[in-house]
């Protein structure tokens, strides 16, 4: 989704992590015990700050070559104070877009597909309708985001069903099939000829993960728990399905489940996921994301030359960011590059990056979606300022 609403989409769609909008403030917390690697204090207080600013709480971990730093600010639970943890499990919208990315890449350096080919080829008729033509998109392209397929979350009756209030309590435990949504895109025409220009759509990675199910007979679901998250060990790693609750620990998720951040706050943490599907659904925590992209940007995932693939971006902010297949890069102000992606669903608003080399890494989640500025963490822990 947007960085400043929840009505718009599943990520941060933009390559730089965006300023959003301020509420109400929250009460700040000391980094945890977990917290003895060296000096973040910088990172700390960047965090405050968002709190200071109207960010519920925030849990962050970084990794680098003195080790790991664990902390939290702002609270998980607003009926009882109770501070975030720095352990917790969270919702990781878009993020998921990379898991998604890697295991097509993967099968396509075993042979089993091309980047190349075309989504009718895999997906024969699904893609057609107002304009759209699947013969004329490819697998890169939907990876990419320079399809010009329609955002199907920006349906007006998907909005009002799934991102508004009186919709989202209603529907908050519907099961949406993947097909589903890619029809709600088909009632609309592309937003432009493939290949002739870039914008973000979560229906591509729905159809991404339409294709994996084909290619391998498996859901997407099942195909990144054989490749990644066993692989990986990443233990706290979930595709979630349609089950509707996190797992523990975890903080509540809050949202404004409105098109302002003013107004009534929600407790969102209970949803079925099948909304946002290979595009948005995962359910992660911080140590697991570190380790994931921290191995993917190390080429322990995928072979060099699909890796290079990955990093093949596509400008999306001039000359200081960029978008690969699944994976967003932008530098800092010091000149260092991250590597990485962002993510958004009700309630949760995460990023992890990467140096290119992958040895020095940060996740981080806030727990409300309608306000914050994740940029001066980025900053503080990269560049020390």
């Amino acid at each position: 989704m947007s960085a400043g609403t929840a009505r718009s989409g599943f990520a941060v769609a933009t390559a730089v992590v965006a300023v959003m909008a301020m509420a109400t403030p929250a009460i700040a917390a000391a980094p945890t015990a977990a917290s003895a690697g060296g000096n973040h204090r910088a990172t700390q207080k960047a965090m405050d700050a968002n709190v200071e600013d109207g960010v519920v709480g925030i849990a962050v971990q970084a990794k680098d070559e003195r080790g790991v730093w664990k902390a939290t600010s702002g609270v998980g639970d607003l009926r009882t104070g109770k501070p975030r943890s720095a352990h917790d499990h969270f919702r990781v919208g878009s993020i998921t877009k990379t898991f998604t990315a890697t295991v097509l890449l993967q099968l396509a350096a075993e042979g089993r597909l091309s980047l190349d080919d075309t989504v009718e080829k895999w997906l024969p008729g699904v893609v057609r309708g107002k304009g759209h033509d699947g013969r004329k998109v490819t697998l890169r392209q939907l990876l990419n985001h320079t399809s010009g397929i329609a955002e199907y979350t920006s349906d007006e009756q998907f909005v009002k069903d799934v991102f508004l209030a009186e919709g989202f309590l209603k529907n908050r435990y519907r099961t949406w099939t993947p097909r589903q949504l890619v029809g709600i895109a088909m009632k609309h025409e592309p937003t432009f000829a493939p290949g002739a220009d870039w914008s973000y759509s979560n229906t591509n990675y729905v159809l991404a993960g339409l294709v994996i199910e084909k290619a391998t007979g498996n859901p997407y679901g099942e195909e990144v728990r054989a490749r990644i998250i066993e692989p990986l060990g990443l233990r706290d790693t979930k595709v979630p399905g349609t089950v509707p609750t996190l797992p523990g620990p975890h903080s509540r998720a809050y949202s404004k489940l409105a098109e302002t951040p003013e107004g009534r706050t929600y407790d969102a943490t209970k949803l079925n996921p099948s909304i946002a599907g290979a595009a948005g659904e995962m359910i992660s925590d911080a140590d697991d994301l570190n380790r994931f992209y921290s191995a993917l940007l190390r080429g322990k995932l995928l072979p060099k030359k699909q890796l290079a693939e990955m990093r093949t971006t596509v400008p999306v902010d001039g000359d200081r960011g960029g978008y690969g297949l699944g994976l967003i890069t932008y530098k800092l102000s010091c000149g260092v590059q991250l590597w990485g992606h962002s993510g958004g669903i009700h309630g949760s608003l995460s990023e992890t990056a990467t140096t290119t080399d992958g040895r020095h890494t940060l996740t981080y989640n806030f727990n409300s979606d309608w306000t914050g500025d994740s940029l001066p963490i980025m900053e503080a822990e990269f560049c020390g300022k």
